[in-house]
């Protein structure tokens, strides 16, 4: 890829990149495969743009933040494209907007991170889940539930047990600490889960092993994305 000397950049990632998009003049389009890495991110980011448009999934939408954390690069805003069953759109209320990306304006929210180095935007989800499970000091599970689910969100990240498989939605439900077994919900900085081997399913990507123990817990800076 030759070089980039422009504020904005639109990248199409994996199938996404047949997608028509009224894309504003000047603006360069960068085709890259499904859940872009290093080596696809990096020639874009030596050009230093102020801000990335991702038209994907969430798992794209994470890959790109990914690298921008792991390469100290989180002052690049991001603007998402969403596409149809979003969780990442769900979470932050993002429109399929292509004006809003291009010209809306960028704040801070929580960046979500796992203890296995990935990143969250969307939805984390276990199921099947028999253990435990803590948001901050707030027990959200002690049994067992159809679907655990995660979500970044304004408060950190949320996190519900139950059967339907909805966002959290920054209630809290809490379980409480004498009961034998329960389900509730809430936001924090940290949750934490424990229990018998589970398939942890972060954006549509599945963990490649099973885990006891799994962590998802706010970072120390923010990300910067274009919402409405």
């Amino acid at each position: 890829m030759g070089s980039i000397d422009l504020e904005q950049v639109l990248l199409t990632c994996g199938s996404h990149g047949s997608r028509r998009l009224p894309t504003p003049s000047g603006v360069p389009t960068v085709a890259l495969p499904a859940r872009p890495g290093k080596a696809d991110l990096d020639p874009v980011l030596a050009a230093n743009p102020r801000r990335l448009v991702v038209a994907g999934d969430d798992a794209d939408l994470a890959a790109v933040l990914q690298r921008l954390l792991r390469s100290d690069r989180l002052d690049v805003e991001l603007a998402h494209l969403p596409t149809r069953g979003s969780d990442a759109a769900k979470a932050w209320g993002l429109p399929s907007d292509v004006d809003l990306a291009f010209d809306g304006k960028a704040s801070p929210v929580p960046l979500v991170r796992d203890d296995s180095g990935g990143v969250l935007v969307g939805r984390g989800e276990v199921r099947g889940m028999r253990g435990e499970c803590y948001c901050d000091d707030v027990l959200v599970l002690r049994g067992t539930a159809p679907r655990l689910v995660a979500a970044p969100g304004p408060g950190g990240v949320g996190v519900r047990a139950g059967r339907t498989g909805r966002l959290p939605d920054g209630r809290t439900r809490a379980v409480d600490l004498r009961a034998r077994s329960g389900r509730g919900e809430a936001v924090g900085r940290t949750a934490q889960l424990g229990g018998e081997p589970m398939t942890v399913v972060t954006d549509g990507v599945a963990h490649p092993r099973e885990v006891r123990r799994w962590t998802w817990y706010r970072h120390t800076t923010d990300w910067l994305l274009v919402r409405p």
